[in-house]
């Protein structure tokens, strides 16, 4: 058995049932050319047969006595499919739209914690003749990297079916539930370990301090310039109290034109989703008169898994990133939007070592569960400071097409969590050339009609973007000038050396333009 550590555990403690804790996916498949198979029997088959190769489909949660201490994950060898995978027809048309409702629909439910923590659901009855797949995982076992983990593990890369090693024999125990004892045991064990590793940390831990406060010490801005250090984010509608309703929307876009995009404007695809979501949120807000004078500031979480890690647990953690919406020349808010991100990202790359440390709290569960109790019941959300306005995420995903059951995977939308405080999750995920965008939210804070509102505005955000001006074309103009100013060679020549010698505002924008 494995504990769970803090990270993990605190998706179990902070869940309620109008928070629920999960993550998802939504998939459109093609289905082979002539089927007439019964596909949610063959995923099921499938499924069946590569349970053992996952461990986050086959673990289940033990809780310790009266909560002391984190849960543990216990190995379950009594899985019931038909539970776990269910099947669903839409009613005519069958619509995207009817879709994206069901998901929203199935996302708001509460997962059963006395089995393994996910569901799936394949659904037909699409009028294009294409089959959905939604999965849902709670997020004490799963980050955003570690689904796309997997992914690979479920998923094909081609039509045909790869062969996998059946399950060894197991040898019953014979108990169901772990004893008091044993679950004792494990807390200490755990305890005493996590305690060594921080002891052994420590050395680590003061260096990454000291070269993240020399970062943080480089980025402080000049004398009328934009600062980039945070404060508190002013209060919008997004940051209330939320209810177990859910409303849901997504988009694709092809991914090269964006990475082209963001070569061409100075800055990268992370910088284009913050300013195309800056531009939507802006203008849903401001049709409203709700729009602040502060500009608005996304919580985005950065992942903190080293390369080669495959393993099913969390490893994130969040920055803060300013969507400058104060500011309306749009060039100029997509600088302030990526010299922002940037540097929060540079500070998180020193503090990597020390971010990812778990310490364990004794009487964490019952603390923390009353305060998520207390949170919501309490309506504190919509009255208290505001780290952030909405939940951003960008997750790299597979870059070649997958394939389930001998269908092809067109299309991988991410389904994610709102929370109270952030009434609004904007998660974008890679698939195979694509950018797929998921907007999950509340219904009573972002109603369904609204949610389609916010992706209309983020095409038209985009369209905006890609009427900026290149930043090599903005080279190519300054060029003649400082010809002009160069009536001798020799002049030319004390213009050129004194471009080095910038003033530290103008290095910065440089900076950011070369990007």
């Amino acid at each position: 058995m494995d504990q769970l550590s803090s990270m993990d555990a605190s998706f179990l403690h902070l869940e309620t049932p109008e928070t629920p804790m999960h993550v998802g996916s939504l998939m459109i498949f093609d289905l082979p050319e002539g089927y007439q198979g019964d596909y949610y029997e063959d995923v099921k088959e499938m499924l069946g047969k590569r349970l053992h190769l996952s461990a986050l489909l086959n673990r289940k949660l033990a809780q310790m006595p009266f909560q002391l201490a984190e849960p543990v994950w216990t190995e379950d060898d009594d899985i019931e499919l038909d539970y776990h995978v269910r099947t669903v027809t839409l009613r005519r048309p069958g619509t995207m739209a009817q879709l994206e409702q069901l998901v929203a629909r199935l996302h708001a439910s509460l997962l059963d914690r006395s089995r393994p923590l996910w569901e799936m659901y394949v659904i037909d009855g699409l009028e294009n003749g294409q089959v959905a797949f939604y999965t849902k995982a709670h997020h004490s076992g799963v980050d955003g990297k570690a689904g796309v983990e997997l992914a690979k593990v479920l998923y094909d890369v081609s039509p045909k079916m790869r062969e996998v090693p059946p399950p060894r024999r197991k040898r019953a125990s014979g108990q169901y539930q772990l004893g008091v004892t044993e679950l004792l045991q494990a807390a200490a064990n755990n305890a005493a370990q996590q305690y060594r590793k921080l002891a052994e940390l420590l050395p680590t831990a003061a260096k990454a301090l000291g070269t993240a406060a020399t970062v943080m010490a480089s980025q402080r801005s000049q004398k009328g310039e934009r600062s980039l250090s945070l404060g508190l984010a002013p209060k919008t509608v997004f940051n209330d109290s939320i209810t177990n309703q859910r409303s849901y929307s997504t988009m694709s876009l092809p991914l090269a034109d964006i990475k082209v995009l963001g070569k061409r404007v100075g800055g990268t695809v992370n910088t284009i989703v913050m300013a195309m979501c800056s531009i939507a949120l802006q203008r849903f807000l401001a049709e409203r008169g709700l729009l602040p004078k502060e500009a608005l500031i996304a919580m985005v979480p950065v992942s903190l898994r080293a390369e080669g890690d495959k393993a099913m647990n969390n490893q994130v953690s969040a920055v803060r990133v300013d969507l400058a919406t104060d500011i309306d020349d749009l060039p100029t808010r997509f600088k302030a939007i990526h010299a922002s991100s940037e540097a929060a990202k540079a500070v998180v790359r020193e503090l990597k070592p020390v971010l990812g440390v778990d310490v364990p709290i004794t009487g964490a569960p019952w603390l923390m569960t009353g305060l998520a109790s207390l949170l919501g019941r309490s309506n504190l959300a919509s009255r208290m400071p505001a780290a952030g306005n909405v939940l951003i995420s960008n997750v790299p995903g597979p870059g070649q097409h997958l394939y389930m059951a001998g269908a092809r995977m067109v299309h991988y939308f991410p389904v994610s969590i709102p929370y109270h405080g952030s009434a609004l999750n904007i998660t974008v995920h890679s698939y195979a050339g694509l950018l797929e965008f998921g907007l999950t939210a509340c219904r009573r804070v972002l109603s369904q009609d609204e949610s389609y509102e916010m992706i209309e505005h983020l095409r038209a955000a985009l369209r905006e973007i890609e009427a900026l001006p290149s930043v090599e074309a903005e080279i190519v103009e300054l060029q003649p000038a400082a010809q002009a100013k160069a009536p001798s060679a020799t002049a030319a020549s004390v213009t050129v050396i004194q471009t080095d010698e910038v003033p530290p505002a103008a290095a910065n924008d440089k900076a950011s333009r070369a990007s």
